[in-house]
């Protein structure tokens, strides 16, 4: 009997260790500024000094720009909230001339837009489904009615919105409705074959992620890999980039390239071109999400 009891103290011992790692809050500091000493002791001392245990730094001095950009993640098992946080650093932040955010572990929601290629679409929702994505996916919105079986199989509400030239600033209204209706913190053009206004993509602008072939600015329209097939192209792959006015030329979060040779037809190399596609846009997803993502200038920086 002793040892039965002795057994069942111990298990009984382990549950509030076990409730005390679910209490860990988690939070992540993002920010550039200009480079200057003391900048680095400023973030750790201000977190040691409230009980903060950082579980992971990262950060980038770029010497041509003499800009810093810093990732910390950090933790502590008593209540915090962010906007106590970005409160208390301010003073901080004011002193160094810091552009910063602090995120809790509320996951992004995500709206995907797709038109008829749901290659995209699908990793996307494997990846959610398996808890790899790093967002949650809230919401699919699209211009044809092609892939609402996929979605609504998946658990996620299917909008169908066709774009004409009459009805597209309907159109682009009805989504950020969307956008505002389901709280949406990241849009995902997952092959989505509309050119968005420009009033659109200042909307979205730094959260909303495109996607597409990088033979651009060659083989632009139709039947892109016939047109690399009749070019003899040995490289295919795909970029994912933030959505700015500026068609398919917004900050590049991520490129895959996947070499191929003169035995590759254009069925072939469009299937490739859609791996590429895939997997670039599931990392910039997953990147966005979990807060590695720096917008600076023209381009990001990438912290994996």
């Amino acid at each position: 009997m002793t040892l039965v009891d002795t057994g069942s103290s111990t298990s009984t011992l382990a549950r509030p260790d076990a409730a005390a790692d679910k209490a860990v809050q988690k939070f992540v500091l993002t920010l550039s500024c200009g480079e200057r000493a003391g900048i680095v002791q400023a973030v750790t001392t201000f977190l040691f000094e409230r009980g903060f245990n950082i579980d992971e730094h990262q950060q980038f001095d770029d010497g041509l720009r003499q800009t810093l950009h810093l990732r910390t993640a950090f933790s502590r098992s008593s209540a915090y909230s962010p906007d106590k946080l970005e409160e208390e650093f301010r003073p901080i932040a004011d002193r160094f001339g810091m552009k910063f955010n602090f995120h809790d572990q509320t996951k992004q929601r995500v709206l995907v837009m797709v038109s008829k290629f749901g290659h995209c679409l699908n990793d996307l929702i494997f990846r959610w489904r398996g808890g790899s994505l790093g967002g949650e996916l809230v919401l699919v919105v699209s211009n044809h009615e092609t892939h609402r079986a996929m979605a609504e199989a998946a658990g996620l509400p299917f909008v169908h919105i066709p774009v004409t030239s009459d009805t597209k600033a309907e159109a682009e209204r009805r989504l950020l409705d969307l956008v505002d209706e389901h709280n949406i913190d990241l849009v995902v053009l997952a092959r989505y074959m509309q050119v968005l206004s420009d009033d659109l993509c200042r909307a979205l602008e730094g959260r909303a992620i495109n996607i597409h072939h990088s033979f651009l600015p060659g083989f632009k329209g139709a039947r892109p890999y016939h047109q690399a097939y009749d070019r003899g192209v040995k490289l295919v792959g795909a970029t994912a980039h933030y959505v700015t006015a500026d068609l398919d030329e917004g900050p590049i979060i991520e490129q895959e390239v996947i070499r191929v040779d003169h035995t590759y037809g254009p069925t072939t190399l469009s299937t490739i071109g859609q791996d590429a596609e895939a997997l670039a846009l599931s990392r910039a997803v997953r990147w966005h999400c979990e807060h590695r993502v720096l917008l600076d200038q023209t381009s990001t920086v990438v912290f994996r």
